[in-house]
C-alpha cells in the first residue's frame, strides 16, 4: 500500500459528497448538536487562520457524531461589504463577479480539506434569497419601534466613504482600512439596541460558564451600566430655552468638590452661551478643531485633554459656588447629557485638565486612614473614603453619602436617581453600494415610509458601474431610486444607503436551519430544534461587534415572533488564537504567508489538519514551522507503515474489542492498558477541554507502545486480537483529526461501514487496573532506586522491600532512620540523619 495523499483524500471527499454523509435533518429521537465556525468573507483564497478555525470545528463535529449526537455543521459566506467593493474597483470588475468567483475558489479549497459540512445548507448573504428576509426584519423592527432616523455627528471614514458604528472605530481609526475617523453631521438609520441593554447585561450570567471570561468582561464593559444620578446646575444667566445644565454622575458624593463644568463642543447650549461674548471666536475655532477628531479618540484615557472657557457660569446646587463652564474635547454630546461636572480632586481626567488650565481643585473625600493635602497630590484620589469640606455630610462614608446627597437634592428638585449606559444605539446606515438595500421610501407627501412587504426583496442592481473614488453609484442610478410611494402611490425616492454588513452576520446562524426556505425566514420546527448554537468558534476580535449584535438580533427576532423561545444565539464560545510566522501575524505585506493550498499539495490535507491541531491549545497563538509540519507528516506515515506491516496479522474488529481473556502476557497487558487509558484521555481532552494537542499526544504514545510490543504480540492468537483492537482504536481516535487517512486504513482492514459512522469507544475501567506498580525510593528527597511490587501489597511489606533494596542499604548504612514517608502507589521517602 502506498500512502498517496492526493488520491486517498479526493477519493473520500467524493464519496462523502456522493453519499451526503454529513447532511443533517431534524430528528427528535436524537440529541442535537449545532457546531458552527464564524463564516468567512470570500476574499479569494483561504488562509491558515481559516484552516485552524475550521479544523477545530470539524474535530468537534466529527467527535460529537461518534458520541451519538445529531450534528448540524453548516457553512456559508459573509459576502457583502467594503473589501469586495474596493477590490472590484482595483481590478476593474463588479463586486458580484468578484465575490462569486472567490466563493467558488474558497469552497473548492474548503472541500479539499475534508471538513464535514452540510453543504446543502450553504448560503451567501449577498443574494436576494438571503437579504430579502433581512429587509423584512427591518420593517418589523420599524413597526415595533426599534428603528429610527436621527441627524447627529457620526464617525466618518473618508477613505471608505461611509459612517461607522462606535464599535467599528478602533483607537480612532476605521476597523477596516485603519484610516483616521472624523466626525460628520449626517442623518442615519439607528437600531435601538439600547432597549435591550439591561437584558444583554443580565443574560451574560446565563452564558458565562460557556464563554471565555475575557469576552464576558469585554461585553460588560462595552454595555457600561452606571448607576448614579442626574444633577441640575442652574445657569448664572439663563439663555433662550435653557435655564440649567443637567449632568449624569456616578459620584454625587463628590458634588461639593465640583469646581467647573465641562460641556461637549457639539452641545446646542454652547452657541447660546457664547452669543455676544468675547470668547465666541476662540470657542468656535475649538469646535471646528474638535470635529476633526473621532469620538473614540476623544473618549480615550490617553487622549490629550483640551478645552476653552465659554465665558459663562453655572451654580453648584449644594453650596451655591459659581462654576465656570468650559467647552472640552473629552466630553461627548452623544453620551450622557453631553456635560460633566468636574471634580478634579477625585477624577484623574478632571485633575489633569484643572492642572493644565489652572482651575480650582477641592478635596472632599479623604481615605479612611489619612487626610489628603492638596499641595502633595500628584494625581486624583478616586477611591472610597470619608467626606470632608461637604457641609453636613462631613465624616459620612462616601457610599452612604451618595444616597443622602441624592435624597437632599431630589427634595429640592435638583436631582433624580438614574441609570446610564456606555452602549449607544447601533448605526446601521452605510453610504456604499455593495450591501443590502434599506427598504425605506422618501415621499414629499407622506414623509419617510416603509416599503410594502409584498414588494420585497428590494434588489440591489447589478448592472451599475463602480465609481473609482469608492462612492456609491446608487444615488446616481434613477432606475434604482425612482419608485412609487407605498402609501399614496405618487412618485417617490428610494433610500440609497445600504445596511451595515454586521446586520447580515447577526442572524445567519438562524437562517442556516432553513437556508433554502422561500416562504419565510425560518421553519419554526427546524429553528426550535437546532437553536441555540451549541458550540461557536471564532476570533476574539468579534467580542463587541458581531457577538454583541448577534445577541441583540436574537432577542429582537424572538420578540417579533421569528425565533420563539430563543434568548441567546450561542451557548458555548471558543475563541481560537492566530497562526503566526516568526511571531508575527501572517500578511502579504510582510511576505510571511503560508499557502494552505501549497501545503496540501506537498503534505496532504490530513497532515495540515494534524499540525494545526497539535501545535498548541486552540485558544493560543502558534508559530507555523517547517519542522512542525514535517513532524506531523512523519507521524501520519508512521501509523500508515504500522498498519501496513501488521495487516496480515489483524482481524476486522472495532475499537476496544479485546477482552481480559486475550491478555495472556505482560506485553498484551501493557498494550490493552494503554489503549483504554488513551480512549479515556482523548475523550476528556476533546469533549471537555478542547485540548486537541494533548489528545493527539496521547494517541502518539499509544502508537509507540504498539510499536514496542507488536513483534511479541504477533506470535499468539490472543496477542493478535489485542493488536487488532489497539489498531482499530488508534484509527477511531484519530478519525475526527485526520479523516481521509483513517477511513482508507479502516477500509483496508476489511470494514464495510465508514469509520465516521462508528460509535466512540467505551473504555473498560478494569483494563486500567495494573497488577504491578512502580515505587520510587528516595533518601532525603533524592532518587536512589525503584522497585516493582504487586498493586495489592500492604504498606508494611512495600517498606520492608524498599529497605532491603541493595542500593538503599548502601546509602543508609551507618545512619539513623528518622521517618519513612509513603505515598501509596508512587514513592517512599526515607529520611535519615
Amino acid at each position: 500500500m502506498k500512502y498517496n495523499t492526493q488520491v486517498i483524500e479526493t477519493k473520500w471527499q467524493a464519496r462523502w459528497e456522493q453519499e451526503e454523509q454529513f447532511k443533517a435533518v431534524v430528528d427528535e429521537t436524537k440529541p442535537k448538536y449545532y457546531c458552527l465556525e464564524m463564516f468567512p468573507y470570500p476574499s479569494g483564497n483561504i488562509h491558515m487562520g481559516h484552516v485552524r478555525n475550521y479544523c477545530i470545528g470539524d474535530v468537534i463535529a466529527r467527535f460529537k457524531r461518534m458520541k451519538g449526537f445529531n450534528v448540524f455543521h453548516p457553512m456559508g459566506w459573509d459576502a457583502f461589504g467594503l473589501p469586495a467593493e474596493n477590490a472590484a474597483i482595483q481590478n476593474a470588475t463588479h463586486p458580484a463577479k468578484w465575490t462569486f468567483s472567490n466563493i467558488e475558489t474558497m469552497k473548492t479549497q474548503l472541500k479539499r480539506l475534508g471538513y464535514s459540512y452540510d453543504w446543502s445548507k450553504e448560503l451567501a448573504t449577498c443574494t436576494p434569497e438571503y437579504y430579502r428576509w433581512e429587509q423584512l426584519f427591518f420593517l418589523k423592527f420599524w413597526e415595533k419601534g426599534l428603528l429610527y432616523r436621527k441627524k447627529a455627528p457620526q464617525n466618518w471614514c473618508e477613505k471608505c466613504h461611509t459612517v461607522l458604528a462606535n464599535e467599528q472605530v478602533i483607537d480612532g481609526k476605521c476597523w477596516r482600512c485603519d484610516d483616521i475617523v472624523v466626525q460628520k453631521e449626517l442623518t442615519q438609520w439607528f437600531v435601538r439596541i439600547t432597549d435591550y441593554a439591561e437584558e444583554l447585561l443580565q443574560d451574560l450570567d446565563k452564558i458565562e460558564k460557556g464563554w471565555p471570561d475575557r469576552v464576558i468582561h469585554m461585553q460588560r464593559n462595552w454595555l457600561g451600566k452606571s448607576i448614579g444620578a442626574e444633577l441640575v446646575f442652574e445657569l448664572e444667566t439663563p439663555v433662550e430655552g435653557f435655564k440649567d445644565i443637567s449632568v449624569f454622575s456616578t459620584r454625587p458624593d463628590t458634588i461639593y468638590g465640583a469646581t467647573f463644568m465641562s460641556i461637549a463642543p457639539e452641545h446646542p447650549l454652547v452657541q447660546l452661551l457664547i452669543k455676544d461674548k468675547p470668547e465666541a471666536a476662540a470657542v468656535n475655532a475649538f469646535i471646528e478643531k474638535s470635529k476633526k477628531i473621532s469620538s473614540a479618540d476623544r473618549n480615550s484615557p490617553t487622549f490629550e485633554k483640551e478645552g476653552v472657557f465659554s465665558g459663562a457660569y453655572c451654580i453648584n446646587p449644594v453650596n451655591g459656588a459659581k462654576m465656570p463652564i468650559w467647552v472640552a474635547n473629552f466630553v461627548l454630546y452623544g453620551y450622557g447629557t453631553g456635560a460633566v461636572m468636574a471634580v478634579p480632586a477625585h477624577d484623574q481626567r478632571d485633575f489633569e485638565f484643572a492642572k493644565k488650565f489652572n482651575l480650582p481643585i477641592k478635596v472632599v473625600v479623604n481615605p479612611q486612614d489619612k487626610s489628603l493635602k492638596l499641595e502633595e497630590m500628584t494625581e486624583a484620589y478616586a477611591d472610597t473614603g470619608v467626606l470632608v469640606n461637604s457641609a453636613e455630610f462631613d465624616g459620612v462614608d462616601n457610599e452612604e453619602a451618595k444616597l443622602k446627597i441624592i435624597a437632599k437634592l431630589e427634595k429640592e428638585n435638583k436631582a433624580k436617581s438614574q441609570v446610564q449606559w456606555r452602549i449607544r444605539d447601533w448605526n446601521i446606515s452605510r453610504q456604499r453600494y455593495w450591501g443590502a438595500p434599506i427598504p425605506a421610501v422618501y415621499c414629499d407627501k407622506c414623509g419617510v415610509v416603509p416599503e410594502k412587504e409584498e414588494n420585497l426583496p428590494i434588489i440591489l442592481p447589478l448592472e451599475v458601474k463602480n465609481r473609482e473614488d469608492g462612492r456609491s453609484p446608487l444615488p446616481e442610478t434613477p432606475a434604482f431610486y425612482e419608485c412609487l410611494c407605498p402609501v399614496c402611490g405618487q412618485k417617490a425616492r428610494r433610500e440609497t444607503d445600504t445596511l451595515d454588513t454586521f446586520v447580515e452576520s447577526s442572524w445567519y446562524f438562524a437562517r442556516y436551519t432553513s437556508s433554502q426556505l422561500t416562504t419565510e425566514p425560518f421553519d419554526q420546527k427546524a429553528a426550535s430544534y437546532w437553536l441555540p448554537v451549541d458550540q461557536y468558534i471564532g476570533g476574539v476580535e468579534h467580542a463587541i461587534l458581531h457577538l454583541l449584535y448577534s445577541r441583540f438580533f436574537t432577542k429582537a427576532l424572538r420578540d417579533t415572533g421569528y425565533l420563539k423561545g430563543i434568548d441567546e444565539p450561542f451557548t458555548n464560545l471558543l475563541t481560537q488564537g492566530m497562526v503566526l510566522m516568526n511571531g508575527l501575524k501572517m500578511s502579504k505585506s510582510k511576505g510571511n504567508v503560508v499557502s494552505p493550498v501549497e501545503m496540501i499539495e506537498q503534505y496532504g490535507a490530513d497532515t495540515v489538519r494534524l499540525f494545526c491541531l497539535f501545535a498548541a491549545p486552540p485558544e493560543r497563538d502558534f508559530d507555523w514551522t517547517d519542522s512542525g509540519i514535517e513532524g506531523a507528516f512523519r507521524f501520519v506515515q508512521r501509523v500508515w507503515r504500522l498498519v501496513e506491516e501488521l495487516l496480515p496479522e489483524l482481524t476486522t474488529c472495532v475499537a476496544c474489542a479485546s477482552t481480559e481473556a486475550d491478555v495472556t502476557s505482560p506485553e498484551a497487558k501493557e498494550v490493552r492498558y494503554k489503549e483504554h487509558f488513551t480512549v479515556q484521555k482523548v475523550e476528556q481532552d476533546i469533549n471537555t477541554k478542547f485540548q486537541f494537542n494533548t489528545a493527539i499526544a496521547a494517541v502518539m504514545e499509544l502508537v509507540n507502545v504498539v510499536y514496542q510490543n507488536k513483534d511479541s504480540l504477533k506470535q499468539s492468537e490472543q496477542g493478535r486480537k489485542v493488536l487488532s483492537s489497539a489498531i482499530a482504536t488508534i484509527l477511531t481516535l484519530l478519525q475526527p483529526i485526520v479523516p481521509h487517512f483513517t477511513e482508507e486504513l479502516w477500509e483496508n482492514l476489511g470494514h464495510k461501514e465508514p469509520l465516521a459512522t462508528q460509535t466512540y469507544p467505551t473504555y473498560d475501567p478494569k483494563a486500567l487496573e495494573k497488577d504491578l506498580m512502580t515505587i520510587v525510593i528516595q533518601i532525603n528527597g533524592k532518587l536512589r532506586s525503584k522497585i516493582e511490587v504487586a498493586s495489592s501489597m500492604p504498606e508494611t511489606e512495600v517498606k520492608a522491600l524498599a529497605l532491603a533494596e541493595p542500593n538503599i542499604v548502601k546509602h543508609i548504612e551507618g545512619k539513623s532512620i528518622k521517618k519513612e514517608l509513603y505515598v501509596p502507589g508512587k514513592l517512599i521517602n526515607i529520611v535519615v540523619a
